[in-house]
């Protein structure tokens, strides 16, 4: 019995260890749902064959002395849990899972955890892209984002490579440092700019010194030869000597706004603010008698802002107030647009002043008036030009025997033994002779016997001042007669001291129209005798003819000697219509 005893109790103290191996075993690849208790650290980025770690939170919670009290898994699909396995590339220190490089198998989430609570994080390792070129304009391979560091203009800065001294605290010696600035080396920088170690120093900040820094981290660790690449942005901002008091630039103080009432009005702000180092408190507002329009009980105020630009780190904001339906209340309010940071403080009052309304209906009236007028006007001088101009003549018109040495007013031409000739003598020449008063030269009647033609036809036209040439189909055919007083008229007419006028009495052919003809019909106008309406005193032809004839004055209006042949010579407006049988 007691061999037996003691056979068993061997067994178990062989098989005890076995089972605690396969309890623990089990227990470390669990479905515990971890990630449901998780602390979210983010994600880390990590290009393809460079160093990477990062860090658990809880460590100082733990015991340091028994640093196994914090363990890092690799979480599965499924809730999943597998601890870290130790390698030469990947290890846990402390609180630290190192990945040295990293590579495209690293990617995935990780978890440490420290009895009850858990911390996971997102390892994504980017793929190295191609290598960078020589190029000014290249583009770094960096994983992660860049840092932002900001540099006064004509200011001084120190910048440190993100990450350096970890690198430093466990290096086999002191880490190398290179920086880069649009793929530029070191050793191409000026004075202003130069590399002390593993900082940058900036002496002098410029404009173009801006863009993205680059700093490539070597070092070995246990013989390995490891590196990563961290990224800065550096931009420029307003120097600090200058005033960062934040100022109201719209509306000025001798800005007015125009408003009408019944009309929605908006109100326009803009302030500029100075660059302040993390400045969170800054504020543009408006305020309604000293309210702001969210604070008032009517809903007719709103305001809206926005961004206008930005530049060196200076803001320039717009901050507009609407105001619906503006009324005749509003304009005794008192509108204030206010600028503040932690600098200090500005406002500035708005100046409104309504808009005058137009008299639309005194406007329109007056518009109307004016065209009806207009048009009225219109149509009396198309109806009673003729009337007009006659009348400005009598009034304004020079007489022109004062003026001149000639002694007929008229020269009649006209083809003889033809129809034309007799209009002339019975009608034409009785009229302008017997009631209209002008002297009248007809060659035949006028000439004496035994003269030259030809001289005492082209003084008779000289000594005229309108030849008065009387258009018929004859005109051109009977002789010469007619056409040497035409001739004698054109010459008369380019001298400048005669003029001709056109009297068509009857319609002509076009090869009836001689060269002289067509030449004055032309430049001047004719006057159209049309038969039985033209025979009135009063009919448009008198009056166009009179038009073309020297001016005379109304009875009474030369002196007394000459009184009564004036009036004698001027017609009555009722006159009898002409008979052109009286001779």
């Amino acid at each position: 019995m007691g061999k037996r005893i003691a056979c068993i109790w061997s067994l178990v103290n062989f098989l005890a260890p076995l089972l605690v191996a396969t309890v623990m075993g089990n227990l470390h690849t669990s479905t515990v749902p971890a990630e449901a208790r998780c602390q979210d650290l983010g994600e880390l980025r990590v290009l393809e064959g460079e160093a990477s770690w990062v860090r658990c939170p809880f460590w100082g919670l733990a015991n340091r002395s028994s640093s196994h009290a914090l363990t890092w898994y690799r979480l599965l699909p499924g809730h999943l849990e597998r601890p870290i396995k130790r390698s030469a590339r990947v290890s846990t220190e402390r609180d630290c899972l190192r990945f040295q490089p990293a590579v495209a198998e690293d990617s995935g989430r990780y978890a440490c955890r420290l009895r009850n609570r858990s911390a996971c994080v997102n390892v994504t390792v980017v793929s190295r892209p191609q290598e960078a070129s020589e190029d000014p304009k290249c583009h770094w391979p960096l994983a992660a984002e860049p840092g932002q560091v900001v540099v006064p203009l004509e200011g001084d800065r120190v910048v440190e490579c993100p990450d350096w001294r970890e690198a430093a605290a466990v290096a086999d010696d002191a880490p190398a440092v290179i920086w880069y600035h649009a793929c530029e080396q070191p050793n191409r920088w000026t004075s202003d700019r130069e590399q002390d170690g593993a900082r940058l120093r900036v002496h002098y900040m410029v404009d173009h010194y801006q863009g993205l820094y680059v700093c490539q981290v070597r070092y070995r660790r246990s013989g390995r030869a490891l590196h990563f690449t961290r990224g800065l942005n550096v931009t420029a901002v307003s120097a600090s000597s200058l005033p960062k008091v934040p100022s109201v630039l719209q509306p000025t103080r001798e800005h007015v706004f125009s408003v009408k009432r019944g009309r929605d009005v908006r109100l326009l702000c803009t302030g500029h603010f100075p660059y302040l180092d993390q400045d969170l408190e800054w504020d543009i507002w408006w305020s309604v008698d000293g309210n702001r329009p969210e604070e008032l009980a009517e809903h007719r105020f709103s305001v809206s802002n926005r961004r206008l630009h930005s530049r060196y780190g200076d803001r320039t904001e717009e901050s507009v107030l609407l105001i619906r339906n503006f009324g005749s209340e509003d304009l005794g309010k008192t509108y204030n647009c206010s600028v503040s940071n932690r600098k200090g403080f500005q406002t500035r009052r708005a100046q409104l002043e309504e808009e005058a309304s137009l008299p639309w209906s005194e406007l329109a009236s007056g518009l109307a008036v004016t065209l009806v007028l207009s048009l009225l006007v219109s149509a009396l001088y198309r109806v009673f030009r003729l009337e007009l101009l006659l009348l400005y003549r009598s009034r304004f018109g020079t007489d022109e025997r004062y003026t001149d040495n000639k002694e007929f007013d008229v020269y009649m031409s006209y083809a003889r033994k033809s129809e034309e000739e007799q209009f002339v003598l019975r009608t034409l020449r009785r009229v302008l002779e017997n009631d209209l008063g002008y002297t009248v030269c007809i060659f035949d009647r006028d000439s004496l016997p035994g003269g030259t033609i030809t001289d005492e036809t082209l003084s008779f036209v000289a000594r005229s001042r309108r030849l008065v040439v009387v258009l018929g189909p004859g005109y051109a055919r009977q002789g010469s007669q007619a056409l040497l007083e035409l001739k004698a008229g054109m010459d008369g007419l380019a001298g400048g001291h005669l003029r001709l006028v056109l009297v068509q009495y009857k319609r002509m052919r076009r090869q009836e129209w001689v060269r002289e003809l067509r030449r004055a019909r032309v430049a001047l106008a004719t006057v159209r005798w049309r038969g039985e309406p033209s025979r009135e005193l009063t009919s448009r032809f008198w009056k166009k003819l009179r038009l073309e004839l020297p001016v005379r004055r109304p009875p009474g209006a030369l002196g007394d000697e000459e009184g009564g042949q004036g009036a004698g010579l001027m017609t009555t407006p009722n006159q009898t219509p002409l008979n052109p049988e009286a001779s």
